[in-house]
């Protein structure tokens, strides 16, 4: 075994039927725990996500236990097939590509269908992208939102982020390389230019994490050819608000309309999400100052 301290010798290893949730390493081979090489290696039978990809890591610790897929494709016929085989007697290990499984990754019709058949569940915790990249980020850590992938469609993507733009806790996605800029974009339409941070390849010889405000972070990725490595991204929490006086409300109205095709519309609807205040108030003083106002915006 490629470890420099003792461990318990596998014969010894007994694996009671059930299912084991065991999760994996995000990128570093060596991110596993000893407790999660040993049940690889003594369970009957191991679940992976790609076969391909956890042959790998087996390869790496010497594990020869069998595989089987189990991915978002086969899940649903492939979880009575298991279960049957734990009914049976069996321990088998379910593992996804990289993390913790069911989270954000196949595994949950599984543990849902060994519930329902009243087996034994066994947790073997590990990695998660998600408190690796927040233990690292900056951000607040004592309450936080885990959103996970958001939908690929445009519409349905807004919708969700919609439904987040006020929440006081620190947000975190998962996203692909490949749509991340379209996220950031659209999270800076709606929720303005918060702290971010991105995570990529993390724990990985290019391990990055960049950090500042929302526009930092497209900055530093807008000019790279690709964009490489799952992300993690993480937004700061909705600004807490304060209740604006009336000059002040007027300054911030002011210098909204002045803005390049600013609408009083856009503007109203915009000011009062930010500043938690009616949609109606501001559009009467936005329309107001309008009239009193040399150049009329666009509305």
């Amino acid at each position: 075994m490629p470890l420099s301290w003792p461990m318990d010798d596998p014969s010894t290893i007994s694996c009671p039927s059930g299912l084991y949730v065991v999760a994996t390493p995000i990128g570093n081979l060596e991110d596993i725990t000893l407790r999660a090489i040993n049940i690889l290696a003594n369970v009957d039978l191991i679940a992976a996500e790609d076969t391909r990809h956890t042959s790998r890591l087996l390869a790496r610790y010497f594990i020869q236990t069998p595989l089987i897929s189990y991915h978002e494709h086969n899940e649903q016929q492939r979880a009575g097939q298991l279960i049957d085989k734990i009914l049976a007697g069996s321990a088998v290990a379910l593992v996804s590509d990289a993390g913790t499984p069911s989270v954000s990754d196949p595994g949950y019709r599984l543990v849902c269908a060994a519930i329902e058949n009243d087996l034994d569940i066994f947790p073997i915790p590990g990695v998660s992208a998600a408190v690796t990249a927040l233990s690292a980020s900056g951000l607040p850590t004592d309450t936080f939102v885990f959103v996970g992938f958001v939908p690929k469609k445009k519409g349905k993507r807004m919708d969700v982020l919609r439904s987040l733009i006020d929440e006081p806790r620190t947000l975190v996605f998962y996203e692909s390389p490949r749509r991340v800029m379209a996220l950031l974009e659209d999270i800076h339409v709606l929720m303005g230019d918060r702290p971010t941070v991105l995570a990529r390849e993390m724990t990985k010889l290019h391990e990055e994490f960049i950090r500042g405000r929302l526009t930092d972070v497209q900055a530093a990725l807008k000019d790279r050819p690709e964009i490489k490595g799952e992300c993690t991204l993480l937004i700061g929490a909705a600004p807490s608000t304060r209740s604006l006086s009336d000059s002040e409300l007027d300054v911030v109205i002011r210098q909204a309309l002045s803005t390049p095709g600013a609408r009083v519309s856009s503007v109203s609807k915009a000011l009062a999400r930010q500043h938690g205040l009616p949609r109606k108030i501001i559009y009467e003083m936005a329309l107001e100052i309008e009239k009193n106002t040399d150049t009329p915006t666009n509305d």
